[in-house]
């Protein structure tokens, strides 16, 4: 059973739709979510940018460079229910360049209203969170899954910390960011651990001579802040659904 946490509010004060959440104890870091308007098919989308630049790393489970590597950039876009295309990897390449991002990038998908983005911050560490939770369920079902490729995501996440993690830490705080999601949602009084098509990007600077920290779990310095912001971002989105 997951136990009920409650955040202090001389940390983390209240979400707003669109707008980081400001801590009284830290400035925000610059690593923001920019967000854009772009026409399709006749219709406006919308979606998130991260220009991190040069010196960053992501680990993540993105549609488009997924794993871990360095990243200059994260997109989250917003597609239509029912997304028809086979080919999503080439479809957020194509909204990249649009953007003028270049270099390698980490691209996410989701049916969500991108606009209703929340946002988090706790000591530095900034989470963004789009959510839909129109299809959801728990992880571990009897059903059978597909081989084809996945539909939009639709609780999409995105860290940035101010520290370099080590390979085993980013791992660790994209299951850190996993744990705090599925905390959110059952907070919000849903039977859920997510939907089927969630996605994490967690972004931190490139170690430089040193590995970076070496721990990002739920109890350690960083992967506690990881948590809480998490927490608090997934919790608004999914409260506003509820």
């Amino acid at each position: 059973m997951i136990r009920r946490t409650t955040l202090v509010p001389t940390v983390v004060l209240p979400c707003h739709r669109g707008c980081p959440i400001s801590s009284v104890r830290i400035r925000l870091p610059q690593q923001r979510g920019e967000l854009l308007t772009r026409r399709e098919d006749g219709e406006d989308m919308h979606h998130l940018v991260w220009r991190l630049g040069p010196g960053w790393r992501v680990c993540s489970s993105a549609v488009l460079g997924g794993g871990i590597g360095p990243r200059d950039w994260i997109l989250n876009a917003q597609v239509p229910g029912g997304y028809p295309r086979m080919d999503p990897d080439r479809h957020l390449a194509l909204i990249a360049a649009a953007e003028h991002l270049t270099g390698p990038g980490a691209g996410l998908m989701t049916a969500a209203d991108v606009t209703a983005y929340t946002v988090a911050d706790d000591e530095g560490v900034m989470a963004t969170a789009t959510c839909g939770l129109g299809v959801r369920g728990w992880a571990a079902t009897p059903a059978e899954g597909t081989g084809g490729p996945p539909r939009p995501g639709t609780v999409n996440i995105v860290v940035t910390l101010p520290v370099p993690l080590s390979d085993a830490a980013l791992v660790n705080a994209v299951a850190t960011a996993t744990e705090a999601k599925v905390q959110a949602l059952l907070d919000a009084g849903l039977d859920c651990s997510g939907t089927p098509t969630d996605a994490v990007c967690v972004a931190a600077p490139s170690p430089g001579p040193d590995p970076g920290e070496p721990f990002a779990g739920p109890r350690s310095r960083w992967g506690a802040r990881l948590a809480r912001a998490v927490h608090a971002a997934v919790l608004d989105g999914a409260l506003r659904q509820s």
